[in-house]
C-alpha cells in the first residue's frame, strides 16, 4: 500500500501501549474522507457518524467495543430522492497478541506482540456497512404507501385470516405451548 494511504489510516489507530489496565474511551468522527480510504463504492453519501471506542485493557489481551451512531444519506428505492437515514451499531472484538496478524476468527483479532497500537479503521468501516439497510425507503414513502394499502385492502381479510389460524399447525403448536403455561 502507498504511504499516503497508511498515513491517513493512522488517524484511526488506538494506541494502547502506554495505557494502564482498565477502561479507556476514544472518539472518532467518520465522514466521507474516511470512506474515501476504502476503494469500494458506498451505497450512501454524506456520512456524519460518531464512533465511540471503548477499550478495556488487560495484561494479555484487549477488549474493544465499537459503537457508531449518526446519519447517512441514502437514495430512496421508490422515489429516487435522497433522504437521511439514522444508523446505530455496536460490535465487540477481542484483540490478542501473537506471532502475526490474524483476523480469521470471528470477533477475535490477533495482532503482532510488538504492536503498540490497534487500527480500528476496518472495524469502523464494517460496523457502518452492517447498519446500512438493504431496502432503502424514505420515511416519506412509507406513510403514503401504507395509506394506499389501507384503501385498497378488503375489510374481510381479517376474518379470513382467523379461519386460517384454526387449521394452521403452527398456531396449534403455539396454543399447546400457551396451554401448558
Amino acid at each position: 500500500m502507498h504511504t499516503h494511504f497508511m498515513d491517513k489510516l493512522r488517524n484511526y489507530e488506538v494506541s494502547f501501549s502506554g495505557l494502564k489496565n482498565g477502561k479507556h474511551e476514544f472518539k472518532f468522527e467518520i465522514d466521507k474522507t474516511f470512506f474515501q480510504l476504502f476503494d469500494t463504492e458506498q451505497e450512501f453519501t454524506n456520512p456524519r457518524i460518531a464512533a465511540d471506542i471503548l477499550l478495556d485493557k488487560h495484561t494479555t489481551f484487549l477488549e474493544f467495543e465499537i459503537r457508531i451512531h449518526g446519519l447517512i444519506e441514502l437514495v430512496c428505492d421508490i422515489t429516487n430522492e435522497n433522504f437521511d437515514h439514522p444508523i446505530k451499531n455496536r460490535i465487540k472484538v477481542l484483540v490478542k497478541f501473537g506471532e502475526e496478524y490474524d483476523d480469521s476468527e470471528e470477533d477475535v483479532i490477533t495482532i503482532h506482540s510488538g504492536d503498540h497500537a490497534f487500527n480500528v479503521a476496518q472495524l469502523l468501516y464494517e460496523n457502518v456497512m452492517l447498519s446500512v439497510p438493504m431496502k432503502k425507503i424514505s420515511p416519506a414513502v412509507k406513510d403514503e404507501d401504507l395509506e394506499l394499502l389501507d384503501q385498497y385492502s378488503p375489510k374481510d381479510i381479517e376474518e379470513s385470516e382467523d379461519q386460517e389460524h384454526e387449521s394452521d399447525p403452527r398456531w396449534d403448536a403455539l396454543r399447546k405451548l400457551k396451554d401448558k403455561n
